[in-house]
């Protein structure tokens, strides 16, 4: 069993079940991005005493997705106690989230080493599923991280529709 307390633990699941819509889009996206890149983000971790909305443990990011109550006096209490430990806190507005994905995306991307993930080859090669340059065109705003991509390996290419779409 880890150091984590039954009541944090708990509280956790409640919050996973009760996401934001705004967590709820960056969650997809980060799934993607876990799947695609090798990366491990958890959502509503616990850690020590807080929970924060999204980890990644291995690279020690802490990504918190804020509405209007927040960045006050507990946030600035918390994102301190978060460095002490050794983590990077990095704070996302509501709004953002909503109008600006592509560079919500971004900066995960970059806060999480992105440059050095851009040049490696995927963790897990699947050439079934037609996915050579997803992330970096998903952060381009080109295709849909949170879409599956379509049977049979095709791909989107040239003149294809995520399923958001992709009107300007």
């Amino acid at each position: 069993m880890t150091g984590i307390h039954r009541l944090t633990r708990q509280r956790a699941r409640n919050l996973r079940a009760e996401m934001t819509p705004q967590e709820r889009k960056i969650w997809a996206k980060l799934r993607e991005l876990n799947r695609m890149l090798g990366l491990h983000f958890r959502r509503q971790a616990p850690i020590g005493p807080l929970i924060a909305d999204f980890a990644e443990l291995g690279r020690r990011l802490v990504i918190e997705i804020d509405g209007g109550g927040h960045g006050g006096e507990r946030d600035q209490r918390r994102d301190e106690w978060l460095v002490s430990q050794g983590f990077q806190v990095l704070r996302i507005w509501n709004t953002e989230v909503s109008g600006n994905i592509e560079g919500v995306m971004q900066a995960i991307f970059d806060a999480v080493g992105g440059e050095l993930l851009a040049d490696a080859p995927p963790p897990h090669p699947s050439p079934t599923r037609g996915e050579g340059g997803a992330v970096l065109a998903a952060l381009r705003g080109t295709v849909d991280l949170g879409a599956s991509p379509p049977p049979g390996g095709e791909g989107l290419g040239v003149g294809g529709n995520s399923a958001e779409g992709n009107a300007p």
